[in-house]
């Protein structure tokens, strides 16, 4: 679904913060009219640090921001399928939904936080399971969302005549697939996803895999006008020059060897650099890019993105 209007939202993870400073800062956002609020499916913070910071989960952590909300489309960018049951899944984002009215939006993604997985004694195989095991998630998932009665029997999931009443708000709950993997998981985006997000990647990258989503549309029969697409930006962005510094240095430790990686994707420098860095995004091909927030956020700062940069954007 390409928009003609940039579409500028907030990746935010729920780590580090108090419940009530965490539904401060979600209706914050909404009230300052982010068209995009997602949460991150994890149980150990990320950067990975042994489980040392507090973290909420991810669909009572939504549910919540769903009630304090009234604008914003809501979504977590994504939920990994090896944590829950396909099934149960699908009915907890068409509650999520009902209690949003219709702003709900559903991401599935192949996982990558292997030590959350380990801590908690779930199986986390490698990537090609994995992508396997989001491959039959989304088929279920799509079924039950669409289908009166859904059957399905994988290596990894299955389901028996199973039905989902109700659907979705507006009849139609949107399913978002993320990640980069240009064979397998970009095919799938293009076979059943309405969006597909990428997170910490480049301008010059996401260009490349918009593209390669593109010639899987057209593999699929799909048109890729019909898919929605978007960028998770790291807000790394500072007062000033020093606490740019600042701020860089900390994220080099927090990172550590996944450091520059991950810096390809984040907006950098101080509020009056950022507008530049994400139009680049824009003429790469997002429809929407979201801002990656960890706290601790610096008010100031995100206020002066929220409110200085946001609308010279639109």
């Amino acid at each position: 679904m390409t928009s003609e209007r940039l579409l500028l939202g907030a990746h935010v993870g729920q780590q580090n913060l108090a419940m009530d400073d965490l539904r401060a800062l979600w209706c914050h956002l909404d009230n300052a009219g982010l068209d995009w609020i997602s949460l991150w499916d994890h149980l150990y913070e990320a950067p990975n640090q042994g489980g040392v910071l507090p973290h909420y989960e991810a669909v009572a952590a939504l549910a919540a921001l769903a009630c304090d909300t009234t604008n914003a489309r809501l979504g977590c960018l994504v939920f990994y399928v090896g944590y829950r049951n396909p099934g149960l899944l699908a009915r907890a984002a068409v509650t999520i939904d009902h209690l949003s009215g219709g702003r709900f939006e559903l991401g599935l993604g192949a996982g990558w936080h292997e030590w959350e997985a380990e801590a908690y004694g779930y199986d986390f195989p490698g990537v090609g399971a994995r992508i396997a095991m989001l491959d039959e998630a989304t088929q279920v998932i799509t079924g039950l969302l669409t289908n009166e009665r859904t059957d399905f029997e994988g290596a990894h999931c299955r389901a028996s005549n199973a039905s989902l009443i109700p659907k979705g708000f507006n009849g139609h709950l949107p399913l978002w697939i993320g990640g980069k993997g240009e064979k397998r998981t970009l095919r799938l985006a293009a076979r059943h996803a309405d969006g597909w997000n990428a997170a910490y990647v480049s301008a010059e990258e996401f260009a490349h895999l918009n593209g390669v989503l593109d010639h899987w549309c057209e593999v699929e029969g799909r048109d890729p006008a019909d898919i929605e697409r978007s960028v998770n930006l790291m807000f790394e962005l500072g007062s000033d020059a020093a606490d740019v510094a600042r701020r860089g240095a900390e994220f080099t430790e927090q990172w550590g060897a996944m450091a520059d990686r991950v810096r390809n994707g984040a907006l950098v420098g101080t509020p009056d650099m950022a507008a530049e860095q994400i139009l680049a995004y824009r003429e790469a091909g997002a429809d929407m890019v979201n801002i990656a927030l960890r706290a601790p956020v610096n008010a100031d700062v995100l206020d002066a993105y929220l409110f200085d940069v946001v609308p010279k954007l639109r």
